[in-house]
């Protein structure tokens, strides 16, 4: 999987960056996601994600991870299909989306937690990942599934608090 990693805040060391991928690529590898699968993450203040927080969600307060998924159809967004039966031969990456990390409510959220940066930044990516994926907490049923999915494959990569 091709991951792009964006830090705005100039403060997450490369070995984070490398621990958050090597988490990523063994969620995608345990998800059993083509090798060609792109996605980006992007790391950020709270300042930075407040105003995302409230540009596409109504909530002007900073949060710790939004995720955007390219698969997801928006309100009036029409769905592209493409013919299987075309001659040409469309070699496309699947593109997941965008996950966006607050690092200082990562930080703030750790402390709270009692549990290192490090699990919190790993935690916050693979919940992020989980949702451009499809998985959702929105009913208890799907709460179940994606936290349980979760608390998986962080146990599975070694991950724990």
């Amino acid at each position: 999987m091709e991951i792009t990693f964006i830090d705005e805040t100039n403060a997450v060391s490369n070995d984070k960056v490398a621990d958050i991928e090597s988490l990523l690529q063994f969620a995608a590898d345990y998800l059993k996601l083509p090798e060609e699968t792109e996605m980006s993450v992007t790391f950020m203040d709270n300042a930075a994600i407040q105003v995302i927080n409230r540009t596409y969600r109504g909530k002007d307060a900073p949060t710790d991870v939004i995720s955007f998924a390219m698969e997801e159809e928006g309100e009036d967004e029409l769905p592209i299909i493409f013919d299987e039966e075309d001659d040409f031969d469309l070699e496309m990456p699947r593109t997941l989306g965008d996950i966006m990390i607050s690092t200082e409510r990562a930080q703030e959220q750790a402390q709270e937690y009692g549990h290192s940066y490090d699990r919190e930044l790993g935690f916050l990516a693979l919940h992020g990942f989980l949702h451009i994926n499809g998985y959702d907490h929105m009913t208890p049923e799907d709460e179940k599934e994606m936290f349980g999915l979760q608390k998986e494959i962080l146990d599975a990569y070694g991950l724990e608090r």
